[in-house]
């Protein structure tokens, strides 16, 4: 009987794997069939980066201590992995139109490895936007140690899936595109300036200081600068918390954005 039952967890874990796989290879072939969001990804960081960001460089660097470009850079790097990914999930809505996300959930898997899928699918852009943003950064003069850049790759699947769970919590209810993509912009665009992806927050008290401790960008822009700086004396001025303690928040606040956000997604399709 255990036997049986250990081919049966095996037989489970396979399918679950393979759907994730599956709806993962979905949004790649998606994304490669839609030159615009291609585009996008690697026009965004001209726009925010090359503006906002080099207008930071020329006002406000000289009395930082330490290399903001770098500083910068590194947040922009994290900023578009959570950007991305978050817009990628906006696609749900037109699966709720023509009823792909109905067919998805009376399939005999589970929800959690459809969401799952969805969100490493929408990574595959985020990760692809990466190559818009060094390229800026380049353009201005700033750059990584390439052993540092291939660590921050290295954690960008658990940074894209913090993204996405996040994400899922305010979009799971929402079946109008037009709201989707607001809903978008207000999930990513206050964290890029609250978590410190541009603007240092080391000072940050009051009701600003509570709004950057729950979001997973904060702890995932602290861990990704713990291992660029560990080692330079830069280190104490710029990261805030052990890199323990910010795997382990990005870890908790990922689990609860995928339980909610699963659970309300599933809930509102349920109730069409």
């Amino acid at each position: 009987m255990s036997s049986i039952a250990l081919s049966r967890s095996r037989s489970r874990i396979f399918v679950e794997v393979n759907t994730v796989v599956t709806v993962m290879a979905r949004e790649i072939t998606v994304y490669f069939k839609s030159p615009a969001t291609a585009v996008m990804s690697l026009a965004m960081p001209i726009i925010i980066m090359g503006m906002i960001g080099g207008n930071l460089m020329q006002n406000m660097a000289g009395g930082l201590g330490f290399n903001f470009g770098q500083f910068m850079l590194i947040g922009m790097l994290i900023n578009m992995m959570f950007m991305i990914t978050s817009m990628g999930l906006a696609s749900l809505v037109d699966d709720h139109e023509i009823d792909f996300n109905q067919e998805m959930l009376v399939s005999p898997v589970s929800r959690y490895s459809l969401i799952i899928g969805k969100i490493l699918g929408s990574a595959f852009a985020a990760v692809v936007s990466l190559a818009g943003t060094l390229i800026v950064g380049f353009a201005m003069g700033i750059a990584l140690p390439l052993g540092k850049l291939l660590l921050i790759l290295a954690l960008s699947p658990l940074m894209c899936l913090a993204a996405g769970a996040f994400t899922m919590i305010v979009i799971g209810l929402i079946k109008d595109k037009k709201a989707a993509n607001l809903a978008v912009m207000l999930v990513t665009m206050p964290q890029m300036f609250l978590s410190g992806a541009i603007i240092p927050i080391n000072d940050t008290n009051g009701v600003l200081l509570v709004l950057n401790r729950i979001m997973p960008m904060t702890y995932c822009l602290d861990l990704a600068r713990a291992v660029v700086y560990a080692g330079t004396p830069e280190y104490d001025k710029i990261v805030m918390f052990n890199p323990a303690v910010n795997f382990a928040a990005v870890a908790a606040l990922t689990l609860v954005g995928l339980i909610v956000g699963t659970f309300l997604f599933a809930w509102s399709e349920r109730n069409r």
